[in-house]
Protein backbone atom coordinates (compact mmCIF):
# COMPACT_ATOMS: atom_id res chain seq x y z
CA UNK A 1 0.00 0.00 0.00
CA UNK A 2 1.64 3.63 -0.60
CA UNK A 3 1.01 6.37 1.65
CA UNK A 4 -0.50 9.30 0.45
CA UNK A 5 1.71 12.09 0.90
CA UNK A 6 0.43 16.12 -0.92
CA UNK A 7 2.41 18.48 -1.88
CA UNK A 8 0.50 20.82 0.40
CA UNK A 9 0.76 19.16 3.70
CA UNK A 10 -1.45 19.32 6.86
CA UNK A 11 -1.00 22.65 8.99
CA UNK A 12 -1.68 20.73 11.89
CA UNK A 13 1.95 20.53 13.72
CA UNK A 14 0.74 23.05 16.12
CA UNK A 15 -2.91 23.53 16.95
CA UNK A 16 -4.41 26.53 16.18
CA UNK A 17 -5.29 28.04 19.26
CA UNK A 18 -2.14 27.11 20.38
CA UNK A 19 0.10 28.84 17.77
CA UNK A 20 -2.09 32.21 18.48
CA UNK A 21 -1.01 31.53 22.34
CA UNK A 22 2.95 31.14 21.27
CA UNK A 23 3.10 33.45 18.75
CA UNK A 24 1.82 36.37 20.52
CA UNK A 25 4.89 36.02 22.43
CA UNK A 26 7.28 36.08 19.29
CA UNK A 27 8.06 39.72 19.83
CA UNK A 28 7.88 40.84 23.20
CA UNK A 29 6.49 44.10 23.80
CA UNK A 30 4.46 43.73 20.22
CA UNK A 31 1.23 44.86 20.38
CA UNK A 32 -2.06 43.74 18.60
CA UNK A 33 -1.39 42.39 14.77
CA UNK A 34 -1.59 45.35 12.74
CA UNK A 35 -2.74 45.63 8.78
CA UNK A 36 -0.29 46.22 6.06
CA UNK A 37 -1.00 49.76 4.37
CA UNK A 38 -2.98 49.81 1.63
CA UNK A 39 -0.84 50.68 -1.69
CA UNK A 40 -1.22 51.38 -5.54
CA UNK A 41 1.04 50.08 -7.97
CA UNK A 42 2.51 53.69 -8.40
CA UNK A 43 3.37 54.54 -4.96
CA UNK A 44 6.57 53.67 -3.11
CA UNK A 45 7.26 51.70 -0.42
CA UNK A 46 8.99 52.16 2.79
CA UNK A 47 11.46 49.61 3.34
CA UNK A 48 13.95 49.14 5.94
CA UNK A 49 17.17 46.74 5.71
CA UNK A 50 18.34 44.51 7.93
CA UNK A 51 21.60 43.39 7.80
CA UNK A 52 23.67 44.88 5.34
CA UNK A 53 27.14 43.63 5.55
CA UNK A 54 26.71 41.16 3.16
CA UNK A 55 24.12 39.27 0.93
CA UNK A 56 22.14 42.78 2.22
CA UNK A 57 23.96 44.75 -0.07
CA UNK A 58 23.27 43.63 -2.53
CA UNK A 59 19.30 43.37 -1.63
CA UNK A 60 19.26 47.40 -1.14
CA UNK A 61 20.36 47.67 -4.31
CA UNK A 62 17.45 45.66 -5.64
CA UNK A 63 15.24 47.46 -3.15
CA UNK A 64 16.75 51.09 -4.56
CA UNK A 65 13.51 51.63 -6.89
CA UNK A 66 11.27 52.36 -3.49
CA UNK A 67 11.80 54.16 -0.34
CA UNK A 68 15.01 52.92 1.78
CA UNK A 69 13.99 54.51 5.05
CA UNK A 70 16.47 52.90 7.64
CA UNK A 71 19.37 50.64 7.88
CA UNK A 72 19.75 48.39 10.48
CA UNK A 73 23.06 46.12 11.41
CA UNK A 74 24.42 45.10 14.72
CA UNK A 75 28.06 45.79 13.61
CA UNK A 76 28.09 49.88 13.35
CA UNK A 77 30.89 49.93 10.98
CA UNK A 78 29.98 47.72 8.17
CA UNK A 79 30.04 48.67 5.12
CA UNK A 80 29.87 52.19 5.83
CA UNK A 81 29.64 53.02 1.47
CA UNK A 82 26.31 51.83 1.83
CA UNK A 83 25.40 54.53 4.35
CA UNK A 84 26.08 56.75 2.27
CA UNK A 85 24.20 55.50 -0.98
CA UNK A 86 21.39 56.06 1.10
CA UNK A 87 22.32 59.49 2.99
CA UNK A 88 18.42 60.03 4.23
CA UNK A 89 18.00 56.66 5.99
CA UNK A 90 18.36 56.25 9.39
CA UNK A 91 20.71 53.90 11.03
CA UNK A 92 19.61 51.35 13.45
CA UNK A 93 21.82 48.67 15.67
CA UNK A 94 18.86 46.98 17.18
CA UNK A 95 15.66 46.26 14.82
CA UNK A 96 13.48 46.17 17.69
CA UNK A 97 14.28 49.97 18.47
CA UNK A 98 13.91 50.39 14.63
CA UNK A 99 9.99 48.76 14.79
CA UNK A 100 9.38 50.97 17.08
CA UNK A 101 10.42 54.38 15.85
CA UNK A 102 9.91 53.56 12.26
CA UNK A 103 6.16 53.92 12.35
CA UNK A 104 5.77 54.18 9.13
CA UNK A 105 7.70 50.80 7.45
CA UNK A 106 5.86 49.01 4.74
CA UNK A 107 8.50 46.63 4.00
CA UNK A 108 11.34 44.69 6.00
CA UNK A 109 14.55 43.00 4.12
CA UNK A 110 16.15 40.87 6.05
CA UNK A 111 19.43 39.13 5.90
CA UNK A 112 21.38 38.65 8.65
CA UNK A 113 23.21 35.47 9.70
CA UNK A 114 20.17 32.29 9.49
CA UNK A 115 19.74 31.49 13.40
CA UNK A 116 17.99 35.72 13.80
CA UNK A 117 15.74 35.11 10.23
CA UNK A 118 12.68 33.23 12.38
CA UNK A 119 12.75 35.75 15.35
CA UNK A 120 13.08 39.25 13.18
CA UNK A 121 10.80 38.07 10.54
CA UNK A 122 8.10 36.98 13.24
CA UNK A 123 8.42 40.11 15.06
CA UNK A 124 7.56 42.03 11.37
CA UNK A 125 4.89 39.99 10.82
CA UNK A 126 3.13 40.24 13.35
CA UNK A 127 3.01 44.31 13.02
CA UNK A 128 1.54 44.11 9.49
CA UNK A 129 5.45 44.65 7.66
CA UNK A 130 6.06 42.74 4.81
CA UNK A 131 9.32 41.02 4.48
CA UNK A 132 11.19 39.71 2.00
CA UNK A 133 13.78 36.97 3.64
CA UNK A 134 16.85 35.28 2.65
CA UNK A 135 17.64 32.04 1.95
CA UNK A 136 17.49 29.89 4.12
CA UNK A 137 14.46 31.57 5.54
CA UNK A 138 14.86 29.74 9.11
CA UNK A 139 17.52 28.35 10.96
CA UNK A 140 15.23 24.80 12.37
CA UNK A 141 12.59 23.07 11.42
CA UNK A 142 10.22 24.07 13.85
CA UNK A 143 10.64 27.74 12.68
CA UNK A 144 9.84 27.71 9.08
CA UNK A 145 6.77 25.86 10.17
CA UNK A 146 5.73 28.76 12.09
CA UNK A 147 7.02 31.26 9.95
CA UNK A 148 4.51 29.85 7.12
CA UNK A 149 1.76 29.83 9.67
CA UNK A 150 2.47 33.59 10.36
CA UNK A 151 2.55 34.22 6.35
CA UNK A 152 -0.85 32.81 6.33
CA UNK A 153 -2.65 34.46 9.75
CA UNK A 154 -1.08 38.09 9.24
CA UNK A 155 -1.53 38.21 5.03
CA UNK A 156 1.64 40.18 4.72
CA UNK A 157 2.97 39.85 1.61
CA UNK A 158 6.59 37.23 1.95
CA UNK A 159 8.98 36.28 -0.60
CA UNK A 160 12.40 34.38 0.42
CA UNK A 161 15.32 34.90 -1.49
CA UNK A 162 16.08 31.96 -3.66
CA UNK A 163 16.04 34.58 -6.75
CA UNK A 164 16.33 30.96 -9.79
CA UNK A 165 12.37 31.17 -8.47
CA UNK A 166 11.74 34.70 -10.67
CA UNK A 167 13.49 32.73 -13.57
CA UNK A 168 11.10 31.67 -16.86
CA UNK A 169 13.76 28.28 -17.24
CA UNK A 170 12.89 27.07 -14.00
CA UNK A 171 9.14 27.74 -14.58
CA UNK A 172 9.25 26.38 -17.49
CA UNK A 173 11.09 23.06 -16.08
CA UNK A 174 8.31 22.74 -13.55
CA UNK A 175 5.79 22.74 -16.56
CA UNK A 176 7.96 20.20 -18.48
CA UNK A 177 8.75 18.10 -15.83
CA UNK A 178 5.04 17.78 -14.82
CA UNK A 179 3.90 17.26 -18.22
CA UNK A 180 5.20 13.54 -17.92
CA UNK A 181 7.59 14.03 -20.55
CA UNK A 182 10.26 11.70 -18.83
CA UNK A 183 7.26 9.73 -17.44
CA UNK A 184 7.44 8.81 -13.60
CA UNK A 185 10.55 10.41 -12.02
CA UNK A 186 12.32 8.06 -8.99
CA UNK A 187 15.34 9.10 -8.39
CA UNK A 188 17.32 12.82 -7.84
CA UNK A 189 20.56 13.71 -7.56
CA UNK A 190 21.37 17.04 -6.37
CA UNK A 191 25.16 18.32 -5.44
CA UNK A 192 26.69 21.41 -4.08
CA UNK A 193 30.64 22.64 -4.17
CA UNK A 194 29.66 24.20 -0.73
CA UNK A 195 31.02 24.72 2.35
CA UNK A 196 33.35 27.33 0.61
CA UNK A 197 33.88 28.40 4.73
CA UNK A 198 35.19 26.10 7.15
CA UNK A 199 33.47 23.40 8.33
CA UNK A 200 34.30 20.28 10.73
CA UNK A 201 35.80 22.54 12.86
CA UNK A 202 35.95 22.00 17.03
CA UNK A 203 34.80 24.96 19.06
CA UNK A 204 37.12 27.10 19.33
CA UNK A 205 38.88 28.19 22.65
CA UNK A 206 40.01 31.15 24.81
CA UNK A 207 38.10 34.59 23.97
CA UNK A 208 38.82 37.64 21.88
CA UNK A 209 38.10 41.59 21.99
CA UNK A 210 34.91 42.74 21.06
CA UNK A 211 35.37 44.82 18.19
CA UNK A 212 34.73 48.52 18.64
CA UNK A 213 30.89 49.36 16.83
CA UNK A 214 29.93 45.49 16.73
CA UNK A 215 27.02 44.08 19.21
CA UNK A 216 27.90 41.04 19.87
CA UNK A 217 24.94 39.92 22.67
CA UNK A 218 22.44 41.17 20.01
CA UNK A 219 24.66 39.33 17.30
CA UNK A 220 23.88 36.09 19.33
CA UNK A 221 20.20 36.50 19.40
CA UNK A 222 18.60 33.47 19.94
CA UNK A 223 21.65 31.77 20.13
CA UNK A 224 23.38 30.26 23.25
CA UNK A 225 25.82 32.45 24.61
CA UNK A 226 29.52 32.05 23.96
CA UNK A 227 32.48 34.01 23.53
CA UNK A 228 33.67 36.27 20.96
CA UNK A 229 36.79 35.17 18.72
CA UNK A 230 38.67 36.97 16.07
CA UNK A 231 39.98 36.04 12.58
CA UNK A 232 36.44 35.92 11.56
CA UNK A 233 35.71 32.65 13.16
CA UNK A 234 32.04 33.50 13.17
CA UNK A 235 31.39 37.29 12.29
CA UNK A 236 31.43 38.47 9.44
CA UNK A 237 31.19 35.02 7.20
CA UNK A 238 32.29 31.94 8.17
CA UNK A 239 29.14 31.85 10.90
CA UNK A 240 27.51 29.70 8.27
CA UNK A 241 29.49 26.67 9.65
CA UNK A 242 28.27 26.76 13.08
CA UNK A 243 25.23 24.76 14.31
CA UNK A 244 24.65 27.88 16.32
CA UNK A 245 24.44 30.18 13.68
CA UNK A 246 24.01 28.54 10.07
CA UNK A 247 22.45 25.55 8.57
CA UNK A 248 25.81 24.25 6.76
CA UNK A 249 26.49 23.59 2.80
CA UNK A 250 22.88 22.19 2.61
CA UNK A 251 21.05 25.17 4.50
CA UNK A 252 23.09 27.25 2.32
CA UNK A 253 22.09 26.06 -0.87
CA UNK A 254 19.42 23.68 -1.16
CA UNK A 255 16.79 26.35 -1.08
CA UNK A 256 18.52 27.26 -4.63
CA UNK A 257 19.08 23.62 -5.89
CA UNK A 258 16.17 22.22 -4.66
CA UNK A 259 14.08 24.17 -5.99
CA UNK A 260 13.01 23.14 -9.49
CA UNK A 261 12.69 19.00 -8.26
CA UNK A 262 11.02 19.90 -5.32
CA UNK A 263 8.46 22.10 -7.09
CA UNK A 264 8.04 19.88 -9.87
CA UNK A 265 7.68 16.62 -7.85
CA UNK A 266 5.18 18.39 -5.81
CA UNK A 267 7.49 16.20 -2.81
CA UNK A 268 5.76 16.74 0.29
CA UNK A 269 6.74 15.52 3.37
CA UNK A 270 9.66 12.68 3.30
CA UNK A 271 9.47 9.55 5.03
CA UNK A 272 12.87 8.69 5.84
CA UNK A 273 16.39 11.09 6.30
CA UNK A 274 19.51 9.49 6.41
CA UNK A 275 22.95 11.39 6.30
CA UNK A 276 26.44 10.19 5.74
CA UNK A 277 29.02 12.83 7.30
CA UNK A 278 32.63 13.34 7.32
CA UNK A 279 34.07 15.55 10.11
CA UNK A 280 31.05 16.23 12.12
CA UNK A 281 32.03 18.08 15.55
CA UNK A 282 28.49 18.75 16.71
CA UNK A 283 29.47 21.96 17.31
CA UNK A 284 30.31 22.62 13.63
CA UNK A 285 28.53 20.98 10.45
CA UNK A 286 30.70 18.60 8.64
CA UNK A 287 33.30 19.00 5.58
CA UNK A 288 31.88 16.67 3.43
CA UNK A 289 28.27 14.90 3.45
CA UNK A 290 25.36 13.00 1.31
CA UNK A 291 21.87 12.95 2.38
CA UNK A 292 19.09 10.71 1.47
CA UNK A 293 15.66 11.71 1.40
CA UNK A 294 12.44 9.11 0.74
CA UNK A 295 9.59 10.33 -0.52
CA UNK A 296 6.35 8.10 -0.64
CA UNK A 297 3.86 8.18 -3.29
CA UNK A 298 1.62 11.51 -3.55
CA UNK A 299 -0.89 12.65 -5.83
CA UNK A 300 -0.58 9.99 -8.12
CA UNK A 301 3.48 10.55 -8.47
CA UNK A 302 5.78 7.77 -7.76
CA UNK A 303 7.98 7.34 -4.59
CA UNK A 304 11.30 9.40 -5.32
CA UNK A 305 15.00 8.96 -3.76
CA UNK A 306 16.60 12.15 -3.32
CA UNK A 307 20.00 12.76 -2.62
CA UNK A 308 22.34 14.92 -1.68
CA UNK A 309 25.65 15.41 -1.78
CA UNK A 310 27.99 18.50 -0.98
CA UNK A 311 32.05 19.18 0.38
CA UNK A 312 33.96 20.39 -2.41
CA UNK A 313 34.29 18.62 -5.94
CA UNK A 314 31.13 16.87 -6.23
CA UNK A 315 30.87 12.98 -6.90
CA UNK A 316 27.21 11.92 -6.46
CA UNK A 317 26.74 8.14 -5.88
CA UNK A 318 30.29 7.81 -3.99
CA UNK A 319 31.66 7.13 -0.66
CA UNK A 320 34.04 9.30 1.13
CA UNK A 321 36.92 6.83 1.28
CA UNK A 322 38.10 8.76 -2.02
CA UNK A 323 37.15 6.39 -4.28
CA UNK A 324 34.10 8.84 -5.42
CA UNK A 325 32.90 7.26 -9.14
CA UNK A 326 29.31 9.71 -9.92
CA UNK A 327 26.68 7.21 -11.28
CA UNK A 328 26.70 6.53 -15.03
CA UNK A 329 23.16 8.89 -15.11
CA UNK A 330 25.41 11.62 -13.72
CA UNK A 331 28.39 11.50 -16.19
CA UNK A 332 25.89 11.56 -19.04
CA UNK A 333 24.38 14.66 -17.97
CA UNK A 334 27.54 16.02 -18.84
CA UNK A 335 26.58 15.97 -22.30
CA UNK A 336 24.73 18.56 -21.94
CA UNK A 337 27.14 21.11 -22.31
CA UNK A 338 29.99 19.21 -24.09
CA UNK A 339 31.45 18.15 -20.63
CA UNK A 340 31.95 13.91 -21.46
CA UNK A 341 35.49 12.66 -19.52
CA UNK A 342 35.50 16.28 -17.74
CA UNK A 343 34.96 17.60 -13.75
CA UNK A 344 31.09 17.46 -13.23
CA UNK A 345 29.75 20.99 -12.93
CA UNK A 346 30.23 22.37 -9.34
CA UNK A 347 26.59 22.56 -8.37
CA UNK A 348 23.43 21.08 -10.41
CA UNK A 349 20.28 18.33 -10.37
CA UNK A 350 19.35 15.69 -12.17
CA UNK A 351 16.16 13.90 -12.36
CA UNK A 352 16.20 10.12 -13.37
CA UNK A 353 12.47 8.99 -14.91
CA UNK A 354 11.31 5.91 -16.59
CA UNK A 355 10.86 7.66 -19.76
CA UNK A 356 13.86 10.02 -19.93
CA UNK A 357 16.52 12.28 -18.01
CA UNK A 358 16.50 16.20 -17.16
CA UNK A 359 19.71 17.89 -16.03
CA UNK A 360 19.84 21.29 -14.64
CA UNK A 361 23.89 22.28 -14.28
CA UNK A 362 23.65 25.39 -12.17
CA UNK A 363 22.75 26.56 -8.47
CA UNK A 364 19.24 27.99 -9.76
CA UNK A 365 17.86 25.69 -12.09
CA UNK A 366 17.74 28.64 -15.04
CA UNK A 367 18.16 26.17 -17.39
CA UNK A 368 17.95 22.24 -17.85
CA UNK A 369 18.74 19.86 -20.73
CA UNK A 370 16.46 16.81 -21.21
CA UNK A 371 17.30 13.32 -22.80
CA UNK A 372 14.40 10.84 -23.76
CA UNK A 373 15.32 6.72 -23.30
CA UNK A 374 15.48 6.77 -27.13
CA UNK A 375 18.05 9.47 -27.37
CA UNK A 376 21.59 9.32 -27.35
CA UNK A 377 22.04 13.18 -26.59
CA UNK A 378 20.73 15.67 -24.10
CA UNK A 379 19.40 18.94 -25.95
CA UNK A 380 18.53 22.28 -24.38
CA UNK A 381 14.99 21.98 -22.71
CA UNK A 382 13.93 25.55 -24.58
CA UNK A 383 14.36 23.66 -27.90
CA UNK A 384 13.85 20.02 -27.60
CA UNK A 385 11.08 18.92 -30.32
CA UNK A 386 9.44 17.51 -27.63
CA UNK A 387 8.80 20.48 -25.42
CA UNK A 388 7.11 23.02 -27.93
CA UNK A 389 3.64 20.85 -27.37
CA UNK A 390 3.90 21.70 -23.76
CA UNK A 391 1.49 24.15 -22.59
CA UNK A 392 2.49 27.26 -20.59
CA UNK A 393 0.75 27.11 -17.03
CA UNK A 394 2.90 29.43 -14.70
CA UNK A 395 2.87 32.72 -15.54
CA UNK A 396 6.00 34.67 -16.19
CA UNK A 397 8.11 37.14 -14.29
CA UNK A 398 7.90 39.98 -16.61
CA UNK A 399 9.68 42.41 -14.25
CA UNK A 400 12.73 44.06 -15.48
CA UNK A 401 16.12 43.92 -13.62
CA UNK A 402 16.13 42.35 -9.82
CA UNK A 403 12.75 40.74 -10.79
CA UNK A 404 12.61 38.49 -7.95
CA UNK A 405 12.84 41.73 -5.60
CA UNK A 406 10.14 43.71 -7.98
CA UNK A 407 7.60 40.72 -7.74
CA UNK A 408 8.11 40.80 -3.99
CA UNK A 409 7.22 44.66 -3.91
CA UNK A 410 4.71 44.33 -6.43
CA UNK A 411 2.96 41.84 -3.78
CA UNK A 412 3.52 44.54 -0.83
CA UNK A 413 1.36 46.75 -3.25
CA UNK A 414 -1.16 44.30 -3.82
CA UNK A 415 -0.11 42.64 -6.67
CA UNK A 416 -0.05 38.74 -6.76
CA UNK A 417 1.87 36.61 -3.96
CA UNK A 418 5.41 35.94 -4.74
CA UNK A 419 6.42 32.64 -6.83
CA UNK A 420 8.68 31.73 -3.55
CA UNK A 421 6.11 33.65 -1.07
CA UNK A 422 6.25 31.89 2.78
CA UNK A 423 3.31 29.22 1.47
CA UNK A 424 6.40 27.04 -0.59
CA UNK A 425 9.05 28.93 0.14
CA UNK A 426 9.14 27.75 4.22
CA UNK A 427 7.32 24.58 3.09
CA UNK A 428 10.92 24.08 0.82
CA UNK A 429 13.15 25.44 4.02
CA UNK A 430 11.81 22.99 6.28
CA UNK A 431 12.26 19.82 3.98
CA UNK A 432 15.69 20.83 3.41
CA UNK A 433 16.30 21.54 7.08
CA UNK A 434 15.77 17.82 8.07
CA UNK A 435 18.85 17.02 6.40
CA UNK A 436 20.47 18.85 9.14
CA UNK A 437 18.15 17.42 11.55
CA UNK A 438 19.52 13.89 10.27
CA UNK A 439 22.96 14.80 10.47
CA UNK A 440 22.89 16.16 14.05
CA UNK A 441 21.25 13.08 15.29
CA UNK A 442 23.52 10.63 13.48
CA UNK A 443 21.08 8.06 12.74
CA UNK A 444 18.32 7.26 9.91
CA UNK A 445 15.00 9.31 10.75
CA UNK A 446 11.61 7.76 10.51
CA UNK A 447 9.88 10.98 9.79
CA UNK A 448 6.04 12.20 10.84
CA UNK A 449 5.91 15.54 9.29
CA UNK A 450 2.39 16.50 10.13
CA UNK A 451 3.49 16.34 13.81
CA UNK A 452 7.14 17.13 13.13
CA UNK A 453 8.22 14.12 14.95
CA UNK A 454 11.10 11.42 14.12
CA UNK A 455 9.20 7.91 15.09
CA UNK A 456 12.04 5.93 15.93
CA UNK A 457 13.97 9.20 17.71
CA UNK A 458 12.22 11.85 19.84
CA UNK A 459 16.15 13.11 20.97
CA UNK A 460 16.09 14.53 17.37
CA UNK A 461 13.24 16.81 18.58
CA UNK A 462 16.29 18.94 20.07
CA UNK A 463 17.72 19.74 16.89
CA UNK A 464 13.59 20.45 14.98
CA UNK A 465 12.65 22.79 17.93
CA UNK A 466 15.77 24.29 19.72
CA UNK A 467 16.49 26.12 22.43
CA UNK A 468 16.17 29.53 22.26
CA UNK A 469 17.98 32.31 24.83
CA UNK A 470 15.86 34.24 27.61
CA UNK A 471 14.58 37.24 26.09
CA UNK A 472 14.20 35.55 22.39
CA UNK A 473 11.86 32.85 22.70
CA UNK A 474 9.78 32.01 19.61
CA UNK A 475 7.28 29.63 20.63
CA UNK A 476 7.52 26.07 21.79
Amino acid sequence: MTTKNSSNPPRDGLSRRKFIFLSSMVAGSVMARAVPRTLSANDKLNIGIIGYGGQGNGDAGSCSTENIIALCDVDEKINPQLRARFPDAKYYQDFRKMFDSEKTLDAVNIATPDHSHAFIAATAMKLGINVYVQKPLAHSVFEARLLRKLAAETKVATQMGNQGSAAKGLRRGVEVIQSGIIGQVHDVYVWSNRPIWPQGLPMPEGEDPIPEGLDWDLWLGPAPLRKFKANRTYHTFNWRGWVDFGTGALGDMACHTCNLPFRALKLGYPSEIEAETLNFTKACYPSKSSIRFQFPAREGLDPVTFRWYDGGNPRPGGSHDGNNKPPADVTAGLAAMGREGREIPASGCLMVGTKGLIFSPDDYGTEFYLKLNDETEYSPGASHQGVAAIPQSIPRNTFQGEAHHQEWIAACKGGKPGFSNFDIAAYLTEIMLLGCVAIRAGKKLEWDGPNMTAKNAPEASQFVHPEFRKGWEMPS
